[in-house]
């Protein structure tokens, strides 16, 4: 697991490299001017447990885990395996002409398992290639659903500001950033924005409970407003990853649950970051006892090693369309891939094995809270927060406030992050944040050497952010 990073599997041209990625290769989310002035991509050539490493020969600690996915690390040579084992036997099928692969058909049992832990009413899987893909799914089904029930009505999802559920036009939509709704007349129609749990920025020095009371409530008067007759449901991760790690208070979701069912609407989870194991449990819902009636995954179910994702579908849900029939007209030419679906089993497998979400529970979890503490005395942050492996730091100008530097509002995350990658971390800087989400087989020696690029990187930055 912690073995040497090995020598690269074959010798790239890196000046090649970069000149195709100028001349042709558009990178996720980018700044294509910037980017061009900066000269292009880092290219990352190879990855071993928690480190990659770029073609000039850099090597990073991925506090990551690529994009919040890598859960079991990376270089596994058995998923590797498994994906060329099944590759030789059926590579691909589809699921459209009423056919079914083994891979698939053994995930949806496996994911069932897990579901149940904390609803055994989640007994259905549905397939995808994407976050973005999983959360199109549940917006189709959901008002297939209501359509299905005889309230057409029911269309209306509320979700929350800053929230991310993905880049496709529903999910972009679903998601409460009002950047990426800037481009492309977003949001469609029917969907409503809410407010979000993130008492640093939002309900600094309130008490916890009273502004979990808050925030839970305007999601009931948005409710009311609309009219609960037209609402289909509430979407909602567990813990807002893209928006900054915004880690509810513990009375938050319960609230939320008892609200939707009130209603009788739809209690939606994204657990696209959060499942598998991110917070400790199979699924970030399960940390607060919750019982959701469809939750999108993706990410951690394969640890990255191959797209894909999928919907868990709650029993009330499968039996309406048992009952009904007729074609739900919705898919992917990928969806239930086997070969995705063989290399999620057997990632699944190795979190079961190595008990890697016991871990993250029991050890790694609670010793990076205790590590980002050391951090709590320094005069740039405000807040140094995290649940099971994910965590944020908060960047301030004034000690004791959430008051944020006036020169670089919304820009001092990036400034310290730059400064955490030149220090040999990968981390991300989201608006006056840095956010981490390392890979589960993280150990705590790795930890350490988190807090202390990060506690380094911000006494590098502090006389920047003070001259601005």
């Amino acid at each position: 697991m912690n073995a040497p990073t090995p020598q690269p599997l074959r010798n790239y041209d890196m000046n090649e490299l970069k000149k195709l990625d100028m001349a042709h290769h558009m990178p996720a989310q980018t700044d294509y001017k910037l980017q061009h002035e900066l000269g292009g991509s880092r290219i990352i050539t190879r990855a071993d447990g928690c480190v990659i490493t770029d073609a000039e020969g850099k090597s990073l600690l991925d506090g990551m885990a690529g994009l919040w996915c890598v859960n079991v690390g990376y270089g596994r040579e058995e998923l590797a395996r498994v994906a060329y084992e099944q590759m030789l036997e059926l590579p691909y099928y589809n699921t459209f002409f009423k056919t079914a692969t083994p891979p698939p058909v053994k995930l949806a049992a496996k994911i069932a398992e897990k579901m149940a832990l904390s609803n055994p009413d989640l007994t259905h899987v549905f397939f995808n290639s994407s976050g973005s893909e999983a959360n199109d799914t549940v917006f189709r089904l959901v008002r297939y659903y209501w359509d299905l029930k005889g309230e057409p009505k029911r269309k209306i999802f509320i979700s929350r500001r800053n929230a991310y559920h993905g880049s496709t036009v529903a999910g972009a939509s679903l998601g409460g950033m009002t950047f990426m709704h800037e481009q492309g007349g977003l949001p469609i129609p029917g969907i409503e924005h809410v407010d979000q749990p993130y008492q640093f920025g939002e309900g600094f020095g309130e008490d916890p409970v009273a502004f979990a009371d808050r925030v839970a409530q305007s999601i009931e008067d948005r409710i009311l407003a609309v009219g609960p007759e037209n609402v289909a449901a509430f979407i909602g991760e567990p813990v807002q990853g893209a928006g900054g790690v915004i880690i509810p208070p513990d009375s938050y979701w319960p609230k939320v649950e008892a609200i939707c069912r009130k209603y009788g609407i739809l209690l939606i989870c994204d657990e696209v970051i959060c499942g598998f194991g991110r917070l400790g449990h199979w699924f970030g819902h399960q940390h607060w006892g919750v019982k959701p009636d469809l939750i999108a995954m993706a990410k951690g179910m394969s640890s990255g090693y191959l797209p894909i994702s999928a919907v868990g579908v709650s029993k009330k849900i499968i039996d309406v369309l048992l009952e009904k029939g007729g074609d739900f007209v919705h898919g992917y030419t990928y969806s239930g891939h086997p070969t995705c679906a063989a290399v999620a089993l057997a990632n699944i497998e190795i979190l079961e094995n190595e008990r890697l979400i016991e871990r993250t529970r029991d050890v790694t979890g609670p010793y990076l809270a205790k590590a980002l503490q050391r951090l709590s005395g320094h005069a740039l942050v405000g807040e140094a927060r995290s649940l099971g492996l994910i965590g944020a730091v908060e960047i301030v100008a004034e000690k004791g406030t959430n008051k944020r530097f006036k020169g670089a509002e919304g820009t001092a995350g990036p400034i310290v992050r730059d400064l955490c990658i030149k220090n040999g971390l990968m981390v991300r800087g989201i608006r006056d944040s840095i956010v981490m989400c390392p890979p589960l087989i993280i150990t705590e020696a790795e930890i350490d050497q988190i807090v202390d690029t990060i506690e380094k990187s911000l006494n590098e930055a502090e006389p920047v952010l003070r001259a601005l």
